[in-house]
Parts: structure tokens; sequence; C-alpha cells
């Protein structure tokens, strides 16, 4: 989707820095003393010269992952998953190096992180996590998220989506996502002390917004189609994918069978009989390559699943403008309806029917001093409302301005990525095809030489 180039007055301008713990020792001096040399050397519109400071001097990894077994929230025994992170420092402090903090997360753990990071950055394109549960898969790949493959390529996507925050110019700063990387214990406790969980918006609510905004911003409305469009091609790409992948497969496993007839052809004939054994052995180590290659294909297509998970990050940023929006257009048509009221009162003129013009009718008019109550009372309520309406106003427009920006570094990102792994993807297929006409030229000498 084609976007008008923003406005330079829209560049992002980050919040500032929270404070990152106590930088003592260890890993947290070398945090703290990045943060202070972020804060001197940023350029002039308030952003960093370079976005991935943090991966500048701290090294972030998911090193391992272990089985487990536990009793969850409801004492019931359950086997899970956990994941080892590691960090530290890429430079020494006075000499010395510098020890590796590490520490186990559960995968819910990452989800809670990334649902705090979705609720205190709504402008943001929040990075997705890797799927729970393995999708679009070829049917001969389990499907089971225990699968230790599974769990592997899980581990690679939850240790890229931390590389992805840390790479991010806002949610780097985040104090909440430096202490899930080096505070075990009561990390939990400290999320749900920020009480990001109150300020959620429901799901009716946006659905509510999403249907009664009168107003929407068309540059959202594109975008949210874009998003759309976007989940529906990649979903119908690995779709296809698995579906070749199966072929594939089958095709594979067939020169197998071409490889064990012309081992026991080989044993009847005597003078065709070597050439016959080579030719099955070219068979044999052809059909057992399909295995490695269709599993690094699916290190491709996580690539793009990944992309197929960021759509719904685009279209939560969507909901929260719309959200906005409805809750600015409710404040005006408020605000207009308490002026109605207000001038109907001082002239003693009634435009529309209402309650109250029908029960002054029954019971009689007000007194002037009841009358001019209500209407000191209303004014009060409108210079209110006014200057509610200029705050929704003025956080709209810096919603608009910072989600912009993040959209537009998205886009870059996002083209960048894609046309790496297309570009990877389809290098490998060549590859994969040399390979198995090389295979057949090899069979063809063993049958020349006959």
């Amino acid at each position: 989707m084609e976007q008008a180039p923003p406005d330079p007055e829209r560049r992002l301008q980050p919040a500032p820095l929270e404070p990152l713990g106590h930088p003592d020792a260890g890993l947290e001096a070398v945090v703290g003393e990045e943060v202070e040399a972020a804060r001197d050397e940023g350029s002039g519109d308030g952003t960093m010269t370079e976005n991935n400071f943090w991966l500048k001097k701290i090294e972030i990894s998911v090193s391992e992952a272990e089985k487990r077994t536990g009793r969850n929230a409801m004492n019931m025994q359950e086997t899970y998953t956990a994941y080892l992170i590691e960090t530290r420092s890429v430079e020494h402090i006075d000499g010395q190096s510098v020890l590796t903090d590490s520490l186990w997360r559960r995968y819910s753990e990452f989800e809670l992180l990334r649902n705090y990071l979705l609720v205190y950055y709504p402008h943001v394109v929040v990075p997705p996590l890797p799927e729970k549960r393995a999708e679009f898969v070829w049917h001969k790949l389990s499907a089971d998220n225990m699968d230790p493959d599974f769990v592997e390529r899980r581990r690679i996507g939850l240790e890229n989506f931390l590389l992805r925050v840390a790479s991010h110019p806002i949610l780097c700063r985040d104090k909440i996502f430096y202490l899930f990387l080096t505070q075990e214990g009561n990390w939990k406790e400290t999320v749900n002390e920020t009480g990001f969980q109150l300020k959620a918006d429901s799901r009716l609510k946006a659905l509510n917004a999403t249907f009664r905004v009168k107003n929407p911003d068309k540059r959202f409305t594109e975008l949210k189609h874009y998003s759309d469009e976007l989940q529906s091609v990649i979903s119908h790409l690995l779709r296809v994918r698995a579906r070749v992948a199966d072929r594939l497969y089958g095709v594979y496993k067939v020169h197998g069978n071409y490889g064990r007839v012309f081992s026991e052809w080989s044993a009847i004939e005597k003078e065709m009989g070597d050439g016959l054994q080579s030719a099955g052995h070219h068979m044999d180590v052809y059909a057992s390559s399909i295995d490695d290659i269709l599993e690094d294909e699916e290190h491709y297509a996580d690539q793009l699943k990944e992309y197929l998970f960021y759509a719904e990050a685009l279209r939560a940023v969507c909901r929260k403008h719309e959200l906005m929006q409805y809750d600015l257009e409710m404040a005006a048509q408020d605000l207009a309806s308490k002026k109605q009221q207000c001038e109907e009162l001082a002239t003693g003129t009634v435009r529309t029917f209402s309650l109250k013009g029908m029960t002054t009718k029954l019971f009689g008019q007000e007194t002037p001093e009841q009358r001019e109550a209500r209407i000191k009372v209303l004014e009060e309520q409108i210079n209110e409302g006014e200057q509610q309406l200029k705050s929704k106003n003025l956080e709209g427009r810096e919603f608009v301005k910072n989600a912009w920006a993040d959209i537009e570094r998205f886009k870059e990102q996002k083209n960048r990525d894609l046309k790496e792994a297309l570009i990877s993807y389809a290098v490998m297929q060549i590859s994969m095809c040399k390979k198995g006409i090389q295979v057949w030229t090899n069979a063809k000498e063993c049958f020349s030489k006959m």
C-alpha cells in the first residue's frame, strides 16, 4: 500500500527514558552508561542516532529450551516449556569481564510482557510473538507444541521478539522490559502493579467504536484494509507452501523406491551390477535429504508467519485510533448539546422535543432563580467540556503523529525483511533443484558405464 510521505512535523518524539534500576555493576552498569550516552548523543529531533543502542553493547539471546513439570494457578499439574534468556555486555568494564545474566521464562510470561507493551504503547506496532501452536504445516510434520523441532523454532522466534523490542527506539527504553531480562523473581507482580489490565480497552468498546465513528481517518482506514489483505495473502501463501511441501516430500521419497529397486536389481546382474548399485546409492541419498530441506523451509515459513501476526499489530493501532476518534466525537456531541440547552434556557425557546420541555408544559415555568442556577451549572459544564475537547484533540493529534511515524518505520522494516526472506527462499529452491539435476546426472553416468 502506497502512503504519502509523512510531514516533517510528524517525526516521532520518543518518551523520556525511565530509570533502569540501580546501575551498580555488571550488566546494569553497562545499561546505565548506555542510557546516559543515548541521552547525550541524541539527534536534534529527540531520537537516537542509532535505534539499536541496546544491541550495540548488550547481547540478548534465548539460548535453550527445557521441558518442565509444575503446578498452575489452579493447583493442577501441567507440562510446559521454559526458555533460558541470556544477556551479557559486549564490552568490558575497567578491563574486567562482565558476568552473563541468565534467567528462565515461560511462554506465558512473554505474552504478559507483550500485553503490557500493547497497553502502554498503543501508537507502536508492537512486535508479535511466535505461534503458540503450529499452523500451516505440511502433514508429515508434527503439530505438537511439545515437539522438539517446533520448540526449537519457537525458541528462535522468541529470541527474535526480544531483539525486535530491544532494537525499537521506544520499546527498548521501557523499565518493565529491562526487568523482564534481568529480574526473575517477582517480575509478574511488578507488571501487575502497573495496573495495565485496567487500562486495556474492552473488545466490545472497540467494536462499538468501529461501527459508530462518523469521521474516520482515511489513512488509518486504508491501513486497516491493507493489514487485512496482508494477512489474507500471507495465509494463502503459507497454505500453498504447505501443499507443495507435502507433494515434494512424496516425490523425494519415491526416489527411495528407485534406490531399493536398483539395489535389488544389482544383485542379479553381473556386468551391470556395480552401475545399478551406484545409481541406487545416489537415489537413497537424494530421498533422505528432503527431511532437512523441509525443516529449513519451515524457518522461512516462520519469517512469513511473523508478518502474518504483524497484521494484527497494525489493526491494534487502527482500533486505538478509532476509539480515540469516537471519544472525541462523543465529547463534541455532548458539548454541542449542553450549549443548546444553555441557549434555550437563556432565550426561553425550545427548539427540539425534550422531556424537560414536556415537564415545563405540564407543571409550569421555572422561576428566574432556578433558571439562573441551571444556566450557571451548564456554563461550568460547557467550560469543562471545552477543555476536555481541547485535550482530546491534542491527544489525538499526538497519537496520529507518533503512530504514523512508527508505521513508516515498520513499513521500511517489512519491505527489507520480506524481500530478504523471499530471495533466500528462491535461492534455496534453485539450489535444491540443482542438487536434483546433479543426482540424475550422476545416475546417468552410472548407467553409461554399465
